[in-house]
């Protein structure tokens, strides 16, 4: 446990606290001995960049008891299910190969928080094929992942606005407001539109 703790940059008493409260799993034991693994300081080094990124121990225990239930984080988080995406089960180690070295503590943490991955057992799930290989190939391109993370975050929230105009929309003008049906047209408007957007963009450089 003091191995532990010094490996995480805490005390000893902060451990125990974190142990007692769930927010890390019970350690593997061999009669007497209690033993912790990199798994362990794994947690630790999301649960510190949690913290730093201003989220309570109540949101980050309610997060840790998700993990060990099986829930998404995405449910924990209010972001709902996806309905078209993909998901993505990967180890720690492929997850690592997908971004050269950028799956760091803080950028987890902000995956976690975003409710693109969540924890299944030693697996991590990603909550969309297309978003994995698409944040991939940024960070190939050198962009740095936690710049693909906060862009994501924006862009969300831009993602978001369109959904509710185009569910208000359609709610006002069809007679059965057939969302899902419908749904393949507000898609093509958003592709179209950003693409335009981008020629205008290009024409100003």
């Amino acid at each position: 446990m003091e191995e532990l703790a010094r490996k995480a940059g805490i005390t000893v008493r902060t451990l125990r606290f974190y142990r007692e409260r769930g927010l890390i799993p019970p350690p593997r034991r061999q009669g007497r001995i209690a033993w912790y693994d990199d798994h362990h300081l794994a947690r630790l080094r999301t649960i510190a960049a949690l913290l730093e990124r201003g989220h309570t121990l109540n949101g980050i225990a309610d997060l840790a008891t998700a993990f060990e239930s099986g829930r998404d984080v995405g449910e924990v988080l209010g972001l709902g299910e996806p309905t078209e995406e993909t998901p993505v089960r990967l180890t720690p180690e492929e997850l690592a190969d997908y971004f050269a070295g950028e799956a760091t503590p803080e950028n987890l943490a902000t995956a976690l928080e975003l409710g693109y991955v969540a924890t299944d057992g030693d697996a991590i799930v990603h909550i969309s094929r297309r978003l994995l290989d698409v944040s991939a190939a940024l960070v190939r391109e050198g962009v740095p992942l936690s710049v693909v993370l906060e862009t994501g975050r924006r862009v969300r929230t831009h993602a978001d606005a369109l959904a509710d105009l185009f569910v208000e929309s359609v709610r006002k003008h069809t007679p059965e407001g057939d969302l899902d049906r419908l749904r393949p047209l507000a898609k093509s408007v958003v592709e179209a539109e950003l693409s335009m957007a981008l020629d205008r963009r290009l024409r100003r450089e």
